[in-house]
This record gives C-alpha cells, sequence and structure tokens, in this order.
C-alpha cells in the first residue's frame, strides 16, 4: 500500500506570510499592545508559536524518564498518588478519616502529627494502613527527630520493608523561617537536624525527609518564577549544608521533595512543573552526584488557596479541576486538590470526597495517567517551558551569586520581592486585569454566606504572609451582609435613559460593579424621560442612583438627570455609568458626583461607597 501524507494540498505558509496577514487584520493597531501578553514572569507571550520556535531547545531530543527530566520521571506512564490532607489532629479521628479515603481513591494521606509524641498515638494513627501500599505524609511534627525514631520503631515492630516505605515529613526549617522570622530552634541546630534525619532514616530510600515548601511562597502572592527560583535556592542550601557535614550530595538530593502550588494560568502551571525538573537537574548536576537517583527529584503539588473564594464557592470545583489537570500533565508525582469549601469552613465529607472525585475522574473516566507527558511538542507549553526555566535560573543565579538563601532571607530580599509581587497582584484583582470569578466579576449578587461562615483563617505569622486575593471583597460583602441584618440592603437605582444597546451595556456592567459589593440593584426597563425616572427614583427610595446612557446622551440627557436628580435627592450619591470625556465637567456642574467605568478602581470605588452608605 502506498503511503499517504495528508494535507499535501495545503502548501506551508511562512512566518514571514503569517505576519503580514495578521498586521494587515489589525489595520493599523500596536501589534506588541494587541496581542503580545507581557506576563508577570518577566517575559512576552506572543500570538501563536511555530516548530521554528523550538529549535535551540537541547531537551527535545530527550524521551520521558531520561536526564534532565523535564517530560517527567517516569517512561512508560503518567500515575501519580492522589493526597488526602486530613487536618484532624486527634489520632483515632484522624484514623476514621484516612480510612475511609482510603476505600475512597486516596492513595496517600497526609496527617496533622501535632499529637503524635508517642509510639501509641502513632500505633492508633496508623491503624489498618498498610505502609508498604499507602504512602504517608506528615505535617505539623512537634519533633522531627522524635517522629524519625517513633516511625523507624514502627516499621520494625510491624515487620515492614523499609525499602517500600514512602511518603514525606514536612522539614523545611528555611521556609519556617521565611514565614514566622525565627527557626525551629536556631539556624545550626535545625540545619544539622536535616543530617542527622537523613542518617536516622537511611534504609527508608523512598521516604523524603527535606519538604522545601514552594507552595507557601505561592500563596503569599509569588509569582511562578519567584516559587520556583527562591524553592530551587532554599534546596541547594540544604544540599550544600549538608554534603559540607558529610552526607554525599546524592543521598541528599535523593530525599528532597519539592511541594509546590499549582494555580488556575493552565499552561502556565502545566510547563511551571516541567520547568522544575530541568532546573532541579542543572543545579544537582553541580554537585556530579553518583548515583541518577539525585536527579529524579519528586514534586509533589497542592493547588493554590491564593486563588479560592467564599462567596460562589462552588466555582472552587471549577478551579480545582483545571488546577488538577494542570498538575497532571504537568508530570506531578502527589497532587492535593482544595475541599471547595476550605475559605469558611472546616472540610467535610462532602467536600473532601468532591476534591478527591477530580482527581478520580481525571485517572478512571479521562485516563490522564496513562499518557507520558502529553503536552511534549506543543510549541506554545515548550516554549513556555523554556522562557520560565530561563527567568527561574536567572533568580536563581542572582540570589546564589549575592550570598545564597539564607543570606536572602536574613536581609529580607526574599520578603520584600514577594511583597511587591502580592500587592500587583492584589491592584490587578482590585482593577479587574485578573478575575476571580464571582468576586470581582459576574457575583452572585443575593448570595448570603455571613450565617455559612464557621471560621475565616488569619494568619498571624510575623513574616511571610498566606493570602488570598479574594479578601479585601469578602470584606465588603460580608460588611454589607452585616449591616443589611440590622437596617436593610443597601439599593443602587439603574437610572436607564435614551439609546436602548448602550443603556443595557451599562446596567450590565453597573449591575456586576454595585454587586460585587452585595448591593441590590434595582433596573427598571427604562425611561422615555428624565421626569419619569426622577418620580420611579422616589418611589423607590434608593442609596445611590447611576445614570446608565450612551457618551453623546450624556451632554443632554445625562446633564438634566444629574439636576433635576440632585435637586430632589440631594442626599444621594450621583454616579454616571462610563467614562464619557466630552462630557465631564458639564455632568460635574450639573452634580454628578463620581464616574464608574472599565478602569476604575472597584475595590478602592465599593470602600468609598460602604463609607458612604453603610452609616
Amino acid at each position: 500500500m502506498a503511503e499517504e501524507k495528508l494535507f499535501t494540498e495545503f502548501p506551508p505558509i511562512s512566518t514571514e506570510e503569517w505576519e503580514a496577514t495578521i498586521n494587515k487584520d489589525l489595520k493599523g493597531a500596536d501589534y506588541e499592545k494587541k496581542l503580545v501578553w507581557r506576563t508577570d514572569e518577566g517575559f512576552n507571550v506572543r500570538p501563536y508559536y511555530r516548530a521554528e520556535n523550538l529549535n535551540d531547545l537541547q531537551y527535545l531530543d530527550t524521551l520521558p524518564g531520561e536526564f534532565p527530566y523535564t517530560r517527567g520521571t517516569k517512561a512508560d506512564n503518567n500515575r501519580w498518588e492522589i493526597v488526602q490532607e486530613v487536618e484532624e489532629a486527634d489520632p483515632a479521628k484522624a484514623n476514621a478519616i484516612a480510612v475511609d479515603a482510603l476505600g475512597r481513591g486516596a492513595t496517600i494521606i497526609a496527617f496533622n502529627a501535632s499529637r503524635v509524641e508517642n509510639a501509641d498515638a502513632l500505633e492508633t494513627l496508623l491503624a489498618g494502613i498498610d505502609l508498604q501500599q499507602t504512602g504517608v505524609q506528615f505535617n505539623h511534627v512537634k519533633s522531627y527527630l522524635d517522629l524519625a525514631t517513633l516511625l523507624t520503631d514502627y516499621i520494625h515492630k510491624h515487620n515492614i520493608d523499609p525499602e517500600k516505605v514512602s511518603g514525606s515529613i514536612n522539614f523545611d526549617p528555611l521556609t519556617y523561617r521565611l514565614k514566622h522570622n525565627k527557626f525551629y530552634h536556631s539556624e545550626q541546630e535545625d540545619m544539622m537536624q536535616a543530617v542527622e534525619l537523613i542518617k536516622k532514616m537511611e534504609t527508608k530510600r523512598e521516604f523524603k525527609l527535606i519538604n522545601v515548601n514552594g507552595i507557601t511562597l505561592h500563596n503569599a502572592g509569588a509569582t511562578i518564577v519567584q516559587e520556583l527560583g527562591y524553592t530551587l535556592a532554599l534546596a541547594n542550601e540544604y544540599i550544600a549544608f549538608c554534603t559540607e557535614h558529610g552526607i554525599e550530595p546524592a543521598k541528599v538530593a535523593s530525599r528532597i521533595q519539592l511541594t509546590l502550588s499549582v494555580g488556575s494560568n493552565y499552561f502556565m502551571e502545566i510547563a511551571k512543573l516541567r520547568a522544575a525538573r530541568l532546573l532541579w537537574s542543572t543545579m544537582v548536576e553541580q554537585y556530579k552526584p553518583e548515583c541518577p537517583c539525585a536527579y529524579r527529584v519528586r514534586i509533589n503539588t497542592v493547588a493554590s488557596t491564593w486563588n479560592k473564594t467564599t462567596f460562589d464557592p462552588y466555582v472552587n470545583m471549577l478551579r480545582s479541576t483545571t488546577e488538577g489537570m494542570s498538575a497532571v500533565i504537568g508530570g506531578t508525582d502527589a497532587l492535593s486538590l482544595q475541599p471547595f469549601d476550605v475559605t469558611y469552613k472546616e472540610s467535610d465529607e462532602f467536600s473532601r470526597r468532591i476534591a478527591r472525585n477530580v482527581q478520580v475522574l481525571l485517572k478512571e473516566e479521562s485516563f490522564f495517567d496513562r499518557v507520558v507527558d502529553p503536552a511534549a511538542g506543543s510549541y506554545y507549553i515548550e516554549t513556555l517551558t523554556n522562557s520560565i526555566a530561563e527567568q527561574v535560573w536567572k533568580l536563581f543565579q542572582e540570589v546564589e551569586s549575592a550570598g545564597g538563601a539564607l543570606k536572602a532571607i536574613a536581609d529580607g530580599t526574599i520578603q520584600a520581592a514577594i511583597e511587591k509581587s502580592c500587592q500587583k497582584r492584589d491592584m490587578d484583582i482590585a482593577t479587574r486585569r485578573y478575575i476571580l470569578l464571582g468576586t470581582n466579576n459576574y457575583p452572585n449578587i443575593n448570595e448570603k454566606m455571613l450565617d455559612k461562615i464557621e471560621r475565616m483563617k488569619s494568619d498571624d505569622s510575623e513574616g511571610l504572609k498566606s493570602y488570598r486575593g479574594a479578601l479585601a471583597f469578602e470584606e465588603l460583602r460580608l460588611a454589607t451582609e452585616r449591616y443589611a441584618a440590622k437596617n436593610h440592603r443597601p439599593k443602587v437605582y439603574l437610572l436607564k435613559l435614551g439609546n436602548l444597546a448602550m443603556r443595557q451595556a451599562r446596567a450590565g456592567f453597573v449591575t456586576n460593579f454595585f454587586g460585587c459589593a452585595g448591593y441590590e440593584i434595582v433596573e427598571p426597563s427604562g425611561f422615555a424621560t428624565v421626569e419619569e425616572g426622577v418620580k420611579a427614583i422616589a418611589e423607590a427610595r434608593p442609596d445611590i442612583i447611576v445614570v446608565c446612557s450612551s457618551d453623546e446622551e450624556y451632554a443632554t440627557l445625562g446633564v438634566e438627570a444629574a439636576k433635576q436628580c440632585k435637586a430632589q435627592f440631594p442626599e444621594l450619591p450621583f454616579v454616571v455609568a462610563g467614562n464619557p470625556t466630552e462630557a465631564i465637567e458639564a455632568l460635574k456642574e450639573a452634580g454628578a458626583d463620581d464616574f464608574v467605568h472599565v478602569r476604575t478602581n472597584i475595590l478602592e470605588s465599593l470602600r468609598s461607597y460602604n463609607n458612604i452608605v453603610l452609616k
């Protein structure tokens, strides 16, 4: 049978021809401003990519399971572990939750080990859990060396093969120092514990003893580049210290786990995990380890809490789904997705099950565990991988050339950089350059959450603080709810005049705008005259009046509406929907108090209205 070549009837198109067509369609508009995305990560993203963009990427010649492991550490599958986080501290209750989760799809349990202080507590916690089949992670540990001793004794007592025990302890004094402005004990004592842990747990080769928490940096506001760059720098401090104290580089590197975030920036998050493995291999190679195991870093991913919201919380399920897909396609080794109600209550069986089932569906129905490196060859993702790697390596080298991560922590360099990034991300949310669905755009206006909130986590750490981007908007909504419970719900009246299409468009904008503060929106069909509208306003008795019309008609209808409303309702704010530059001065003279439009800082504006209305 003759070989059939597909698409031979389509002639090849050069990049120059594509660019010419694009510029023609732009009709003189600025190519860079219209089509190029300027990322927070320090590089630009083009509107399209072609095979020629991959010409210089050397790692593309490697296969999955081969150095530098950009394409993953597994050669024939894409299996990952489903992590069930158990925040319950009581060993017996935690065990019950864990056993139930293992029967429903979880394969690793992340325990809160704060009350595991003796052998009996560990026996209770692990009852019915086969450590040769199930991985365990221990968080909130009071004494890591004591826990290592307890775990070693438990393994020996139950005749468990130490080589088959997998999991990790959350030993990470450097990130703890970043978050709390202090070490567990002291810098020297804590770093020496890393050496002692590796010696004590030498036979348990699959159990990770140092867990570098990039997730902590992310949830404090770090960019992808900052998260990866500083995480690598922190990991390098552990490797350098332990090797200086007689531990072989491979024995150190192979006992380190990276716990990274996974957020909603779908393609970026896929590329981030691929770049992380590439850069880990690049960094570890400098130590010339004897065992290839040093290069195969284990990446544990945890879904971001930074982007999770209290209002419209079921949207968190959608966020978790895309985050799970990014992590899996990126080649994570273990994944923990957040329950949708994580921001305002303790998770229950239902919310934990939903979070788990997202991963079960990815495996059992979508077969994401069957295809190795499914992103391979994508011009876009491969270019993103390389771009992230370049920027991260640049940051890593800057930290190292300035004296390393310990010095950067001590002089506040890392903290200041992340704080600056956090402020930028906050401003993007306030101005709606970044959309949190249901929070700063398209809110469920009639939703009430005050009675559903069991607790709102606050971070009282003295260093880097965990943060959520929605917090400021949620404070506005909750303030409105509290006021409405004792008084009345603030009411915004839409005075719709003139051009039908424009008044409807602006009414929709205003509904979204003031709905983000939880105000009631009164939207009549529209009025033929200003007088009719003013009469209806008197009957509705609102707290704010917003006129919705076209820019051209604001010079006439808008001015007249402002005059009549201010004459009859002088105490009510009169707001113009839009930014009619040619009519602004006339509207102000007529009594307009404010203008709301796409460039308005919505958070700042709503705060000012809350100060006026919620008296």
